[in-house]
């Protein structure tokens, strides 16, 4: 039996939400000593998508202090397939997959443009925290539903 349009549009809602692409192309300054991007940009290109897709979902910096509660790295896990090299454009793909109390998981794609070679993989685990006192702080409903979840 297939589920009701209303369903699988709030499940296409919720998918819009949870996820966000940003591109960014290969400076000089990403390039390292083996003529190709240093593996600490990478995850720079993570973060930053991180960042793009809260903002588009209206949970930037100061929004989220304002309601209490930051989300901050507890674990990066990257597995890099082939190289990036100067001049490169690269499409950064990422989707919150998961968020429960006090935790979140965000999966990233980083694929090359012009070929649509897979260039690597990651994911981040996030613990939500309060922005003053810095302890583990469970996100408002606010903050849960503004991603989809």
């Amino acid at each position: 039996m297939s589920a009701p349009l209303t369903d699988l549009s709030a499940e296409q809602a919720a998918h819009t939400l949870r996820t966000h692409t940003l591109r960014v192309c290969v400076q000089p300054e990403d390039i390292d000593e083996l003529n190709h991007v240093n593996n600490v940009v990478y995850l720079v290109w993570c973060e930053l998508a991180a960042r793009a897709h809260s903002d588009r979902v209206g949970m930037t910096l100061p929004r989220l202090m304002e309601l209490g509660a930051v989300a901050v790295a507890r674990r990066h896990d990257i597995t890099y397939h082939i190289p990036a090299l100067l001049g490169d454009e690269v499409e950064v793909w990422t989707n919150l997959v998961s968020s429960q109390g006090i935790r979140a998981r965000r999966e990233y794609t980083l694929t090359r443009v012009s070929d649509q070679k897979r260039l690597a993989e990651c994911f981040t685990d996030w613990v939500w925290v309060d922005p003053v006192s810095g302890r583990p702080k469970r996100p408002n409903p606010e903050i849960v539903e503004a991603f989809g979840f």
